[in-house]
């Protein structure tokens, strides 16, 4: 007896369909197929339908095991690749990462997050960003939610899918500073502990550093003085253990002479050891004498990161609060995995094929179980 795709229960049949072509996997270089006529049933529950197959899933012309075989290629190589080298084409590819990606967020499970950092990253020209979230705990890191644009809308649409009821299990999220997500945290997630992302504090007073350096050397051009400047912004800019010889003598010539640029370097390598206290109190000492310090050192730049710093001081010593556990170390890696993806393939024309692949390879989505193996 034939079972009905609507309720899933045994029905009688009806008639016969016209014959169906499924492609399943490829043996030994030579293309295979499953010619059937599916048939109709007389559901009592859903009326007349279209049976259900084990082998295929609605109007797919693979079949399940074929397309999961696609979709774990699709990991390794490109959409385009992964079609060439199983004689497929790539819509065929994208319908069955569709329907693994489409299986996975229906059956993957949310009830165990306890950390999660959010980000934006550009995927094409024009300041067209994504907001991704991301899972962080010791033990899983995976891609939550993908976002269309950086906006407070697409922010909220991750807590939506999650519910008030997981929102209020997390107990980390890190973020950057942007005002908007600030506020989102703060309404969504009043009981988490808030940690700002280090590595865009660092990008922030690195940027500083940058622009002393680059008006000061314009402002020594237009006086007459030598050039002291040119060619030594990786001298300041780069960690003392990442530099190379010949810029570490160019650095020590450098700060032989009292600039702006020297005083503005001397203060951010003052502000590393901020992230090596312990303690919330200690680190909150140390931060209001480097923001004094900074106030008094009449370098705009650098007294503009020190009122920031200043503004989100509760935040910044969350990071100690929470013990140095929850950092954006793991974010930035996962930023750097999906544009290893995006750039594998070139980028992509839609925002929801882009979607999918992210999903795809950073979702941690669970696979729907075969009977047999093929890869």
């Amino acid at each position: 007896m034939a079972v009905c795709s609507g309720c899933h229960q045994p029905a009688p049949g009806y008639d016969h369909l016209p014959e169906r072509c499924f492609e399943f996997i490829p043996l030994w270089g030579l293309l295979v197929f499953l010619l059937y006529r599916m048939r109709r049933v007389d559901c009592r529950n859903c009326g007349v339908v279209v049976e259900e197959v084990p082998w295929g899933d609605g109007k797919h012309q693979l079949t399940r095991a074929y397309m999961l075989f696609l979709a774990r290629w699709a990991r390794k190589l490109s959409w385009k690749e992964t079609a060439e080298a199983f004689h497929t084409s790539w819509d065929q590819v994208c319908d069955a990462v569709e329907y693994v990606v489409g299986w996975g967020l229906e059956h993957r499970t949310l009830e165990s997050i306890r950390a999660i950092g959010v980000d934006e990253i550009q995927y094409a020209k024009g300041h067209k960003y994504l907001t991704l979230v991301y899972q962080i705990d010791q033990g899983l890191t995976r891609l939550l939610w993908v976002g269309k644009e950086r906006t407070i809308e697409s922010f909220q649409g991750f807590f939506t899918v999650i519910g008030e009821s997981l929102a209020a299990q997390i107990e980390f999220v890190c973020s950057d500073m942007w005002a908007p997500y600030l506020d989102v945290i703060r309404q969504k997630c009043s009981q988490a502990l808030h940690i700002l992302d280090r590595f865009h504090i660092v990008a922030k007073m690195n940027k500083a550093l940058d622009d002393v350096r680059a008006a000061e050397s314009r402002q020594m051009a237009q006086d007459g003085y030598q050039p002291l400047l040119n060619k030594t912004r990786w001298c300041v800019l780069k960690r003392k253990e990442n530099l190379t010889a010949q810029q570490k003598f160019r650095l020590r010539d450098l700060l032989r002479y009292n600039l702006q640029t020297v005083r503005a370097y001397l203060l951010k390598e003052d502000f590393q050891q901020f992230w090596e206290y312990h303690s919330p109190t200690w680190a909150g000492m140390f931060l209001d004498f480097w923001c004094q310090q900074t106030m008094r050192s009449r370098i705009p730049p650098m007294k503009k990161i020190a009122r920031t710093l200043r503004a989100h001081r509760e935040l910044l010593l969350n990071y100690f609060k929470a013990r140095k556990q929850i950092s954006s170390g793991v974010v930035e890696g996962l930023n750097n995995k999906a544009k290893v993806t995006m750039r594998r393939s070139y980028g992509f024309r839609t925002f929801r094929i882009l979607e999918l692949a992210l999903y795809h390879s950073l979702g941690k989505l669970p696979e729907p179980e075969l009977t047999h193996e093929f890869f």
